[in-house]
């Protein structure tokens, strides 16, 4: 088990790295900073004085460790934009796109994986066609297409929800919320619905395919034989083990909804992370963008390394390997 923690933790290090030279590489090849803090009054002595202050004049190499040496302490410098420090704005930003990301993952993961277990025992009903039609519709029309149509009928026509927008937040230290207001939830209900529809399709459509093919093994007649009742069949063999793709499908998709947040959050005007993002690539605000990738990259790892760990969790041929390399090392 530690052994398998350290590879997952060195492939981790060396995953974040490859992400910091693609960011490091917007600050170098992608336009020229000083042309975005200056205006076109300065003078050469005063661009060249800047560039020798900010470092760029430094080989390749000493800007790199620079640039990585400054993320890991959390300084990504001033935004172009709006000449505040880039780690203040993505901190402002986070818990909107964190929340909205999670909300997301549980109304995939608590429709979705019903939805998946019904049709995969109930194939042939009609109800189930019906849920398989309603997933071809999710996984077929477009996040920005399908969050224009929820705000058109539940903000618009029926005015019960909001079109745009947080609503009111709590601060708690740093952190602001939308769980703790009314209005917080109501704003949550649209974007994280339009989110989350995508991925609740998809593991949908996986839960039922891999209840398909294990309800057609050897084991679960042999506990139908046994005379276990249809309940300890389905829920304590059959959906248990379905659960290692599930986990590992489930954590990549929570690692897409905040990076593809992107679309929803333009929609519906959420003030979070991907908003930042367009505005920053419409502004060619790099630090900005390159804050961004690094961001996402660390999140990609953390999430992946907790799948990982899962597998132990609930994959029991995982630990008898494990003890079985252990017993052969001796």
């Amino acid at each position: 088990m530690l052994a398998f923690i350290l590879r997952r933790i060195l492939q981790s290090i060396a995953v974040l790295l490859a992400v910091g030279v693609v960011a490091f590489s917007l600050f170098r090849y992608v336009g020229d900073p000083i042309n975005a803090m200056v205006g076109q009054d300065t003078t050469m002595e005063e661009r060249a004085e800047l560039r020798t202050k900010l470092g760029l004049n430094d080989p390749a190499p000493i800007q790199f460790l620079n640039f990585i040496g400054n993320a890991m302490q959390g300084k990504f410098g001033l935004s172009y934009r709006t000449s505040e420090p880039v780690g203040r704005l993505i901190l402002e930003r986070v818990p909107a796109t964190l929340e909205l990301s999670l909300c997301a993952a549980i109304f995939a993961l608590f429709v979705g994986v019903p939805m998946g277990v019904y049709t995969g025992l109930y194939p042939r009903h009609w109800s189930s066609r019906l849920f398989q039609a309603v997933s071809l519709i999710g996984i077929s029309l477009p996040t920005f297409l399908i969050g224009i149509l929820l705000i058109l009928v539940f903000a618009v026509w029926l005015r019960l929800l909001p079109s745009f927008g947080r609503g009111e937040t709590v601060q708690i230290g740093w952190w602001t919320t939308n769980f703790l207001t009314w209005s917080g939830l109501k704003a949550l209900i649209l974007p994280s619905i339009t989110l989350g529809l995508f991925q609740l399709t998809l593991l949908m459509r996986l839960v039922r395919s891999e209840m398909l093919e294990v309800m057609r093994t050897e084991y679960i007649k042999f506990a139908r034989a046994r005379g276990l009742t249809n309940r300890a069949i389905y829920f304590g063999h059959a959906l248990k083990n379905t659960l290692v793709p599930v986990i590992t499908v489930t954590g990549l998709q929570l690692g897409a909804l905040i990076a593809f947040a992107i679309v929803t959050e333009t929609v519906f005007a959420w003030p979070g992370v991907g908003q930042l993002f367009i505005q920053s690539v419409q502004f060619s605000d790099i630090p900005v963008m390159a804050a961004y990738l690094l961001l996402i990259g660390l999140l990609f790892v953390l999430i992946n390394l907790t799948v990982d760990l899962l597998y132990f969790v609930v994959d029991p041929r995982l630990r008898s390997q494990g003890g079985a390399a252990r017993v052969a090392g001796h």
